[in-house]
């Protein structure tokens, strides 16, 4: 969902935020995740955090954790199985030759009792209610909205690994979400 002159849609946005003001596309390599803790600090993010917030539908997310030279794909959801959303940022980009580019990140915040042993950054996935603020064009101020890029319940979440298949884009299946044996 997009908030954009006060509708809210579904919409298609490449990853990886590009400003309106940025030279090059390739910008947005670097911001697929912006930090909780400086998103209103930094000048990438900071008009997008007042006027141009999004919600990012999932039903899950993958982390791989490390052991050794080892990492494991970990497969992370809600226990419930309810698809939720990723407080997100968005920006419209117009290239050198005139092609608009709708462009978004993930916001990331430090990671819950669930996530720790995985990674040390998590997705800021929205409760309903926080939805419903995080999307209002009333609230502009950093400080009514920072407090909402908090860490999920880890008991309403479930982690397990999964197949290394889940490493290739070559493989879009159920069998990437399945719990390895």
């Amino acid at each position: 969902m997009v908030l954009e002159d006060q509708e809210r849609r579904l919409d298609r946005f490449r990853w990886g935020l590009i400003p309106h003001w940025a030279k090059d596309a390739k910008v947005g390599y670097r911001m697929i995740n912006a930090r909780a803790e400086t998103v209103h600090e930094r000048p990438s993010f900071r008009r997008s955090l007042q006027h141009k917030r999004c919600l990012i539908p999932a039903d899950g997310f993958f982390e791989w954790q490390g052991f050794g030279k080892e990492k494991t794909p970990i497969h992370i959801k809600l226990k419930s199985g309810q698809i939720f959303a990723f407080a997100g940022l968005y920006d419209s980009w117009r290239s050198p030759e005139g092609e608009s580019v709708n462009s978004c990140t993930i916001i990331t915040t430090s990671p819950n009792d669930l996530m720790a042993p995985i990674h040390d950054r998590m997705p800021v996935i929205l409760d309903e209610e926080a939805e419903e603020a995080w999307l209002s064009p009333h609230i502009v101020e950093p400080e009514q909205l920072l407090p909402l890029l908090r860490p999920y319940p880890p008991q309403a979440m479930k982690a397990y690994p999964v197949s290394a298949l889940v490493n290739s884009p070559r493989y879009d299946s159920p069998a990437c979400i399945e719990p390895a044996e």
